[in-house]
């Protein structure tokens, strides 16, 4: 079951907008070591503030799909 729910939680972050994606790739560490708000927002050049809301959008996308 966990390899299960890992393949359906890529698929669902793989499902998000490509700047939320990005975030969740890099703050989870879907890609390597996960990087803090700050790293994260000067790698896509935005504020870390912006990274904090979009975070918090993919999120809320992400536990609104796994419901369904």
């Amino acid at each position: 079951e966990s390899r299960a729910d890992a393949a359906r939680l890529r698929a669902l972050v793989d499902a998000l907008p490509a700047r939320e994606r990005a975030i969740m790739r890099q703050r989870y560490g879907f890609d390597g070591a996960p990087k803090t708000q700050q790293q994260t927002a000067q790698a896509l050049h935005i504020s870390r503030s912006y990274v904090s809301r979009l975070e918090k959008r993919a999120l809320a996308r992400l536990m609104n799909a796994w419901r369904k």
